[in-house]
């Protein structure tokens, strides 16, 4: 396993997290088992893509575990892996930081220009 919880990919390659959630799919259906823990089946039909190819994107989501599995019965379902979304979350908040501390000089800065034009007039 690599630092992010990801294992080995096929052909050794390394799939991080983010790579997984680069994919509009794979995000769709983040989005769909945070609501709720749903089957394969259920998932797939939200989608206009066949049944393998949503099992492909829910093997990526649990090969970096952004989704768990759970039997119940004879069926699978997947839920969204809270814990891991936080390490996202957190290593997010140094660029929320960033950005919101430009926002601020931003605000500051069109304050300024308001005064001047006002003292202008």
């Amino acid at each position: 396993m690599q630092p992010g919880g990801c294992i080995l990919a096929p052909v050794d390659m390394k799939r991080d997290v983010f790579q997984a959630i680069a994919d509009p799919t794979r995000r769709a259906i983040i989005a769909l088992v945070a609501l709720q823990a749903m089957t394969p089946n259920a998932i797939a039909e939200h989608f206009e893509t066949s049944r393998q190819a949503v099992s492909k994107h829910l093997r990526i989501l649990t090969e970096c575990e952004l989704v768990q599995q759970e039997q119940r019965g004879r069926e699978i379902y997947y839920s969204l892996e809270i814990e891991k979304m936080k390490e996202i979350d957190t290593w997010l908040e140094q660029y929320r930081k960033i950005w919101e501390a430009r926002y601020e000089q931003l605000g500051e800065v069109l304050e300024v220009m308001k005064k001047q034009k006002k003292s202008e007039k």
